[in-house]
């Protein structure tokens, strides 16, 4: 805990296991040697990577060197008009985050489990993302998301909420779609936890639709926790595990947009229904079991100084 509006997941590294056998070493060190270029790709593109095109086909080369298959529809992240849309596709779009014409932006609120949520979002819809500060240090993920114009708040200072809704406000009215993580931390399945109040207010009072997008991730088909990454659990031991996993699909559903106008709809009403739309009901506990017999886990591709991190603490955003 960081702070007075942070949130405790009982979630634990335990809980991350695959759902299906392991691919075999080589395949594990043919993807690293993927991931590491993707990386330095991205990495080298500095301020270029700013641009819609060139985020969206970074994130999706780091999801494809992992082995990792993306399933949305095009534009799954629009609420309304998708004038952005277009223009990414004939290449004239802005930078990520800059206003879009034609009224408020949309507020895409989704399910927390995995570092890998950021590039697939960032895979669908180069959005604006409101972060946690620490976030912004991870390996990789930190570096797409700062060139993506995320806005990074300090969970450990109460007195930074006013602000921070205040400034998503703000974004909103300009016409920046921002995609939020309302449960605060990171659980091992999306059917866990609740979405927090605060950031529907500012939905609110830009007048802006709320987006529910639900993020699920499987291998071969059955739902999986290998890409949990929860408690204090390390970039390094859940990118081994992604690195290993056979069949990994990253799900990302939109729902029916939520009018922030609607009669009766306060932020707590906003809040509920989005958080059903998004985890399919009310929170469920769930059991969480280590894996039977876990196989030895092959090296970090680590010779890059970009996929090396310290222990991560809870990961709140």
């Amino acid at each position: 805990m960081n702070g007075a509006w942070d949130v405790w997941s009982a979630c634990t590294p335990a809980c991350a296991t695959h759902a299906v056998r392991r691919v075999p070493a080589t395949v594990t060190a043919r993807r690293c040697a993927a991931f590491a270029h993707a990386v330095r790709r991205a990495l080298t593109d500095g301020e270029r990577m700013a641009d819609p095109v060139r985020l969206r086909t970074h994130a999706r080369a780091l999801l494809t060197a992992l082995g990792i298959r993306l399933e949305s529809p095009a534009g799954a992240l629009r609420a309304a008009a998708d004038t952005r849309t277009r223009e990414t596709r004939r290449g004239t779009a802005p930078a990520a985050g800059t206003p879009a014409p034609g009224g408020p932006g949309t507020l895409i609120v989704v399910n927390h489990i995995s570092w890998l949520d950021i590039p697939a979002l960032l895979a669908v819809e180069p959005v604006t993302l409101l972060a946690k500060r620490e976030v912004g240090g991870w390996p990789v993920v930190g570096g797409l998301a700062r060139r993506a114009g995320t806005h990074f708040i300090d969970r450990g200072n109460p007195r930074e909420l006013p602000h921070a809704i205040d400034e998503l406000t703000e974004l909103l009215a300009s016409g920046r779609s921002v995609a939020v993580f309302p449960q605060a931390t990171t659980w091992c399945t999306g059917a866990q936890g609740t979405f927090r109040r605060a950031t529907f207010q500012a939905a609110i009072d830009a007048g802006a639709p709320v987006r529910p997008v639900t993020l699920g991730y499987t291998q071969h088909g059955l739902p999986s926790t290998v890409a949990a990454f929860c408690g204090e659990d390390t970039f390094a031991s859940s990118l081994r595990r992604t690195l290993a996993a056979r069949g990994l699909t990253i799900g990302v559903t939109a729902h029916p947009p939520l009018s922030a106008q609607d009669a009766g709809h306060d932020r707590r009403t906003l809040a509920a229904l989005a958080g059903t739309a998004v985890m399919g009901g009310p929170p469920r506990p769930t059991r969480h079991a280590p894996e039977r017999a876990p196989a030895p886990q092959a090296p970090l591709c680590g010779t890059s100084p970009h996929l090396r991190a310290p222990a991560q603490a809870p990961h709140h955003v």
